[in-house]
């Protein structure tokens, strides 16, 4: 191979390598597109007539959206790392901690094992540490 020659990498073999990542899901153009409706349905709630709407009658509210079955449960549970598995956006989702008025920290903190409190604290000392937390399949 000459200096001007660039080896190939097969792009599907590059993007499951963000798979590879402890803890973390990295929002691809595929999660962008498995996730448009629940993206769509937390911008929706940027308008205050749509956040009352949603707080009045949750279910009936996400029955307006072509989103499926299991989406809506996890929206209904909170269950955040579910969504993000589905496609949502923290940044997109962050419209509904907001509506239920909890803090950006707050609502990350329940997608990990740890209290807000916990998780606070850790935050404030730096972060998760890199150590175990770099590869699934490494397991380093």
């Amino acid at each position: 191979m000459t200096d001007t020659e660039k080896p190939t990498q097969n792009i599907h073999q590059y993007l499951a390598e963000f798979e590879d990542i402890p803890g973390t899901r990295v929002y691809t153009a595929a999660r962008a597109r498995k996730g448009y409706h629940i993206n769509q349905f937390a911008m929706s709630l940027m308008k205050p007539e749509n956040r009352e709407r949603f707080k009045t009658d949750e279910r009936a509210y996400l029955d307006e959206w072509p989103i499926s079955e299991d989406a809506k449960q996890a929206l209904l549970a909170r269950d955040y790392n579910a969504l993000l598995d589905m496609g949502g956006n923290v940044y997109f989702l962050s419209k509904l901690f907001s509506t239920d008025g909890i803090s950006f920290a707050e609502a990350v903190s329940t997608m990990t094992d740890m209290t807000f409190p916990q998780y606070q604290e850790m935050m404030l000392k730096g972060g998760r540490s890199p150590e175990g937390n770099r590869s699934i399949k490494g397991g380093y």
